[in-house]
């Protein structure tokens, strides 16, 4: 099955994956910014979230990706991946290094991390929310949790959306069905990295991007003194010309 995707310009593959609070739509604000900076933007669904459905089988999130970007043509590409889309882009650059480019992660997620007191027990309160059927509560703990301070109503009411969008998947699939996890280590990434963290967000989510700048070869690692964890959808107009400029600066204008 290939996941739901939109594509937007022409040039250079930048391929998006979305935070697992959200959707594609997440990556609204950055879609125009993208081609006209000369790229051709593609947005996807991972599955289980926005219009690509849970599968009725076990699947692998960095394989549906690589599946993807064959079908669009793109022997070469660059990754922009926010939280849980974040550890997908590690996971496809760490296996297919020779095809990703440029790896932009912001406040991204990381296979294997021990998560904080305080990250286990937002999830602790997520699932028993969701276990009493007040989805409506869960939904509003992950605005209140996800979205920076300096957000205005927009962007919290999409991330709403889509929340409410990904329980509403989620909950109507069969639980038993789990995605495969394949260990893919990040040393094995060849490609220029940018990490972005919020000084608001989760510790979790800070220490990560500190490794993975020790880790990654090249890495920028940039520390936004005012984002929470979803700084493309907070302030977009502060993230879109680190990105683009980033982008350039790792040869994106060679990708195809």
């Amino acid at each position: 099955m290939t996941l739901s995707h939109d594509v937007t310009g022409t040039g250079p593959t930048v391929l998006l994956l979305h935070s697992t609070a959200c959707d594609r739509r997440m990556w609204d604000p950055q879609m125009p910014v993208l081609a006209g900076a000369g790229y051709r933007a593609v947005r996807c669904d991972l599955r289980g979230y926005g219009d690509t459905p849970v599968p009725d089988r076990p699947w692998n999130d960095a394989e549906d990706v690589a599946e993807l970007v064959d079908r669009l043509g793109a022997e070469q590409f660059a990754l922009v991946g926010a939280s849980g889309g974040g550890r997908v882009a590690l996971e496809v650059a760490a296996r297919w290094p020779g095809r990703v480019n440029a790896l932009a992660l912001l406040c991204t997620a990381l296979a294997g991390h021990e998560p904080s007191p305080a990250l286990r027990a937002y999830g602790e309160r997520e699932n028993a929310l969701l276990e009493a059927g007040d989805v409506e509560a869960a939904v509003d703990l992950n605005v209140q949790t996800w979205v920076g301070p300096v957000a205005g109503d927009q962007a919290r009411e999409a991330v709403r959306r889509m929340q409410r969008r990904a329980f509403e998947v989620q909950l109507a699939a069969d639980d038993d069905i789990e995605p495969i996890r394949v260990a893919a280590e990040p040393s094995a990434i060849t490609a220029p990295a940018l990490i972005v963290a919020g000084a608001h967000d989760f510790a979790d989510f800070r220490q990560i991007a500190a490794e993975l700048a020790a880790v990654l070869p090249g890495a920028r690692h940039v520390e936004l003194d005012w984002a929470g964890h979803l700084p493309s959808l907070e302030r977009p107009e502060l993230v879109d010309p680190i990105l683009v400029d980033f982008l350039a600066a790792a040869g994106g204008n060679a990708l195809r």
